[in-house]
């Protein structure tokens, strides 16, 4: 029921068309990096221009989009931790609430088709939906969010010049918020240098590479460093949380405690990892997939022992932080707007 609506409300919010020319907007082009797949994400839909990009950014860093106007987008979803919060395993909202699980990190969404840790939401443009009306997070309504907005001094303006129109709705706030965070690209680490033959690996991180290719890739599949799947890995679940992960959304009992895999790019700073947060460091987690015992739930590529010596989890770490992508995470035109 939950998708139905969601979709229902994609559909809804696709229809609309805007009310001036579009020679008046600055289109921004969307780049696929080369030897990258054709991203999921349909650009026709809600064409990238500059406005709405600057509009959406805006918006992303605004806490006037919650209940009591103290939490904004990035209050979970940092930059410079590749979009994400380091300083708790569970997010944090309104009223010093703890959520369920451990915010996810927000970068190449162009190329998602499910979002979330359990595949909740399955359209960009709606994504913002849930935290803004989580109780434990944004604790708001999008119509008195737009409400808000109608009274300010600024935004009606910045909607006019990205949309045509002063008059804000919801519509325009989901397409502003999805044209910012889809352009939240990353896509130049020293792996992806490398890929281009721009540098090389040292010999640690080319050992940690080779091991990476052998035991984690089949699920953290390049260029991505994630398959989009939903899978199941070993952790026993949390009895205060009791978070059985995708089966909440399918009510399948196949899809118990499967949870998204999420992109490594970056991972060197999106600690605490897993869906709750329970790891603290990369080391800790190796540690984890090189321990797990047989299980029938497990992936097959998971079933069989890594058995990783302390210099293996050592060069696979390594490796891993040649994914950050400095570039991405220091970017001025992705932060708090001047």
């Amino acid at each position: 029921m939950k998708k139905l609506v969601i979709s229902l409300v994609f559909a809804i919010s696709i229809i609309g068309i805007y009310a001036f020319s579009k020679s008046q907007l600055t289109p921004i082009y969307f780049e696929v990096p080369q030897g990258w797949p054709k991203p999921h994400y349909d650009f026709k839909k809600n064409p990238l221009t500059e406005e709405g990009f600057q509009l959406g950014r805006k918006l992303f860093y605004e806490p006037i989009l919650s209940r009591d106007n103290t939490i904004s987008c990035a209050s979970c979803h940092l930059q410079v931790t590749g979009f994400t919060h380091v300083d708790h395993d569970l997010s944090h909202g309104i009223d010093g609430k703890i959520g369920n699980r451990n915010s996810l990190a927000l970068m190449n969404l162009a190329w998602s088709k499910d979002f979330m840790w359990d595949g909740g939401v399955n359209h960009l443009e709606v994504q913002p939906l849930n935290p803004i009306t989580s109780p434990l997070e944004m604790d708001e309504t999008l119509e008195h969010v737009v409400q808000k907005l109608q009274q300010t001094t600024d935004y009606p303006g910045l909607f006019e010049r990205a949309f045509g129109t002063s008059k804000i709705t919801g519509q325009f706030t989901l397409k502003a918020l999805s044209q910012f965070v889809v352009m939240l690209k990353s896509s130049n680490s020293k792996y992806d240098q490398v890929v281009r033959k721009e540098t090389t690996f040292n010999e640690q991180e080319q050992k940690g590479y080779d091991l990476f290719k052998k035991h984690c890739a089949s699920c953290h599949q390049e260029p991505l460093f994630t398959s989009n799947q939903f899978e199941y890995n070993g952790l026993a679940v949390d009895p205060t949380l009791n978070d059985f992960g995708r089966m909440k959304m399918t009510d399948r009992k196949e899809d118990s405690l499967r949870f998204k895999v999420p992109t490594l790019r970056n991972i060197q700073f999106t600690f605490p990892y897993m869906h709750d947060g329970r790891f603290k460091t990369l080391t800790e987690v190796v540690k984890h997939y090189n321990t797990l015992s047989r299980n029938k739930l497990l992936p097959k590529e998971l079933s069989k022992p890594m058995n990783l010596s302390d210099i293996d989890r050592v060069d696979i770490v390594a490796f891993l932080k040649t994914l950050t992508d400095n570039e991405f995470l220091f970017n001025p035109k992705y932060g708090y707007p001047k």
